[in-house]
């Protein structure tokens, strides 16, 4: 079941390891691999790997398997993928107590609703519920999961002392699991587990004290952390109100929609619901409660510290809304059981129907966010990028050493799909608005070099080749990728439908 689902999941979302943060987190591991990579600004390749054991593990499993990195990244892929999947149909199964059948077809739906909306956006925090490539996250979320299982178990105050030992075992594990490989969602993951903790006791007095007394010490500590921040540069300032989903007051309404709709009905399924479903859901009940709380601490901290106009922005860097990726995925449970107790059951008709009408949506999005490229960049399928053709032109016929400039905001530009230079072209390159924008906005002591690389590439490809000689050469730039439609008498080696590689003199 979660293996079909597995495949069912990756072939709606498609699969784009050097997209966005994929991109990112593959340029550190290359340079793990090869240090003689990315010899100019050295830091942005290896920003992600500095609190995360993700690069190195996945370097060490490329050196003792002999395989290369895109199978390696693709295998890993799968594996996250069906991590998250069977996490969730174990947390169903956990949740949902009634009769064989019921339980069963209630754990299905959960599992194949999930598989249809992993692409989902979780509401304006620039996050998916999973990524369509491989990251830290990638391992974090399943772990996440199987922190909270382990909750679930170890208060399950009727059971042996065994499955509580058990519980504890897979609390601890889950928790130091997401702190190896994506600090923030070990955050995220603590918070929510110790209020689901609460929220399971079997006194009333710790239920309601201990879940409040969690969130006014959650609210202290953010408290604290903001009024103790350090000073922050004006470069630095300038990165971090580029992240405005940082910000729920730069929130679109449909974004704040994206937040108001999911508390709605888990608040409805943890408050509201009454008779056999009260009695025979504990579990279901405490973990919809849960999330709604963590939920309201997360929009709390961001409206009282997370604020663009605020004296430092140490709070709104630890992103505290992308705590709705647990309420997104409790919620798509909550409704997948819904979906498979009382609309699908044992009709095979109606479960094929319901993954081509909920499947096919997302499979719209994913193609139109993704338009210029294969839905499955797999290992053996050449491009159809021409950008990522031109990167791949570069890495084969540029000495590694060569520094590179391109538009400060290349990943925006029609058809060009996030596709990291970095990542694929295996060379150095002045740092971007966006991607390395989200590097500097996260270590302030990148924040100068960023300013420097963004006012350096500015409109690169709308100027004349004087002014982009004299802007690049002082910075040591030997190689520039300008639009197609740029003019410009450098000698271009290569020219495709949407970029130029160009030597500058």
């Amino acid at each position: 079941m979660v293996g079909a689902a597995t495949v069912l999941a990756i072939a709606i979302e498609g699969y784009h390891p050097y997209a966005e943060d994929g991109g990112i987190y593959l340029a550190g591991v290359k340079r793990l691999l090869d240090a003689g990579l990315y010899p100019h600004d050295t830091a942005f390749a290896m920003e992600p790997a500095r609190w995360s054991a993700f690069a190195p593990m996945v370097a060490g499993l490329v050196r003792v398997m002999h395989v290369p990195l895109p199978w390696v990244v693709l295998g890993l892929h799968l594996v996250s993928v069906w991590a998250t999947l069977f996490a969730v149909w174990m947390l169903a199964a956990r949740c949902f107590v009634r009769g064989d059948e019921s339980k069963n077809a209630a754990a299905a739906g959960a599992v194949v609703l999930l598989a249809c909306w992993l692409g989902l956006p979780v509401a304006g925090t620039a996050l998916y519920v999973m990524d369509p490539y491989l990251t830290a996250r990638s391992f974090a979320t399943p772990a996440m999961l199987l922190a909270l299982l382990g909750v679930l178990d170890a208060t399950e105050w009727e059971e042996v002392s065994a499955q509580r030992r058990r519980g504890w075992v897979m609390w601890m594990s889950g928790l130091a699991i997401c702190a190896m490989m994506h600090p923030p969602t070990a955050l995220y993951a603590g918070i929510a587990t110790v209020v689901l903790a609460c929220l399971r006791a079997r006194g009333r007095e710790v239920r309601v004290g201990g879940t409040v007394a969690w969130c006014v010490m959650t609210m202290a500590a953010a408290a604290c952390a903001q009024m103790f921040a350090p000073t922050e540069s004006a470069a630095y300032v300038r990165a971090a109100l580029t992240r405005t989903y940082w910000f729920l007051s730069e929130w679109r309404w449909y974004e704040v929609v994206g937040i108001a709709a999911p508390a709605a009905i888990l608040g409805t399924v943890g408050w509201l619901l009454h008779g056999r479903a009260e009695r025979d859901n504990r579990a279901m009940r405490a973990v919809a409660r849960m999330t709604v709380i963590v939920a309201a601490i997360a929009c709390a901290v961001a409206l009282l510290f997370a604020r663009e106009d605020a004296a430092r922005h140490l709070v709104a860097r630890m992103q505290q809304l992308r705590m709705f990726q647990v309420v997104y995925v409790v919620m798509i449970l909550m409704l997948g059981k819904w979906l498979g107790e009382r609309v699908l059951r044992r009709r095979v008709w109606k479960w094929a129907a319901a993954v081509i009408v909920l499947g096919g949506v997302m499979f719209g999005a994913a193609r139109a966010e993704y338009a210029g490229s294969n839905h499955l960049e797999l290992p053996w399928v050449a491009p159809r990028n021409a950008w990522g053709q031109g990167f791949e032109w570069v890495r084969a016929n540029t000495p590694k050493d060569a520094l590179f400039a391109m538009d400060a905001d290349y990943i925006h530009a029609p058809g060009e799909d996030a596709q990291n230079f970095r990542a694929i072209a295996e060379r150095s390159v002045l740092p971007d608005a966006s991607k390395d924008g989200g590097e500097a906005s996260i270590a302030p002591d990148l924040a100068a070099l960023w300013a420097r690389g963004v006012a350096a590439q500015d409109g690169l490809s709308g100027i004349s080749d004087a002014e982009r000689v004299a802007r690049l050469q002082p910075l040591g730039v030997t190689w520039v990728v300008l639009e197609v439609g740029a003019k410009t008498r450098l000698e271009c080696p290569y020219v495709n439908a949407s970029v130029r590689v160009c030597r500058v003199d």
